[in-house]
């Protein structure tokens, strides 16, 4: 069903952009400091909407995805509420992860709605974000091998999907942070002294994709280039490692060219209006990519892998 498969990407293109701002964006606030101190209230209550739509999403997109993969497989809507066929796909990978899912962003919902913006909801978060984050795996290709390796392939999807969470999201609280083009001078020291932190954190971050990513590839895609190229999970994992290297890119050029200007500049107590203005439209662009990577992702996660072919 062509309608069931298109609703299933869609869903885990949102699952996964909610799940990654939870886990990603909290663990950010919990080692960055992005506000300017004193802290101003619109900066910290942004971010509490980012993580409130975040968890929203995670909750709507996880029960249409659950409704959409089970009529998949039951073969209708209609049939997909049927009694017998709920309590078989609860029986599946699926199931479970979705149901854990869909608990930990009610947590988050109710934690985001309530609780004033601080360390207490960044941790809280961060932690139904992970739990998120982790699920994934549960109900995709790092739980499908068999055999020896299988324990390696899931924990390597699992920090595949952690380290990634932990990139994106801190480009989302970024965004947050730039969407006014204009920035007092205390919130310019603020953006230079997190982007400073996060340098380190977010080279740590690639090394454990590319390993993790390394790992996934033994087990789904294999060391034979004709059939990669031949196939359409190849082909489509070629697309998401030219979108990674462009974030990579991206990354590059914020870490060594355009945060060392916005410090010279703050330095030297002259206008540093430019050099934010190169940074905001770098880290949109970065953005802009990261959201490909995940709609990639998302079709990925429907297809066969190479290995399976």
């Amino acid at each position: 069903m062509i309608l069931t498969d298109l609703l299933v990407i869609a869903s885990r293109f949102v699952e996964y952009g909610g799940a990654m701002i939870l886990f990603g964006s909290s663990l950010f606030l919990l080692y960055s400091r992005p506000f300017a101190e004193p802290i101003s209230p619109p900066g910290p209550v942004r971010v509490k909407y980012l993580l409130t739509c975040g968890a929203l999403g995670l909750f709507i997109a996880t029960a249409l995805g659950f409704l959409a993969q089970t009529a998949g497989l039951a073969g209708s809507f209609g049939a997909a509420m049927a009694p017998e066929t709920l309590k078989a796909v609860l029986e599946m990978n699926f199931g479970p992860s979705s149901l854990i899912r869909l608990l930990a962003a009610l947590i988050a919902i109710f934690a985001a709605l309530w609780a004033p913006p601080g360390r207490g909801l960044w941790l809280l978060c961060c932690l139904c974000g992970a739990v998120a984050c982790a699920s994934f795996s549960w109900m995709g290709h790092g739980a499908a091998t068999e055999g020896a390796g299988w324990l390696l392939h899931l924990a390597g999807d699992i920090l595949h999907s952690l380290a990634a969470a932990g990139w994106i999201g801190a480009l989302a609280v970024y965004c947050v942070l730039l969407i006014k083009p204009s920035q007092s001078a205390s919130e310019q020291k603020a953006l230079c002294v997190s982007l400073a932190q996060f340098s380190g954190v977010g080279t740590a971050l690639v090394v454990v994709i590319v390993g993790s990513g390394l790992i996934n590839s033994f087990f789904l895609v294999g060391w034979n280039p004709s059939a990669i190229a031949h196939s359409r999970y190849g082909q489509v994992l070629a697309a998401k490692l030219i979108f990674f290297a462009i974030m990579l890119a991206l990354a590059a050029a914020n870490r060594f060219r355009h945060t060392p200007s916005l410090a010279l500049a703050l330095g030297n107590r002259t206008s540093a209006a430019t050099e934010v203005a190169r940074l905001r439209k770098s880290i949109f662009s970065e953005t802009i990519i990261a959201v490909g990577v995940l709609a990639l992702v998302s079709w990925l996660g429907t297809l066969a892998p190479v290995t399976a072919q």
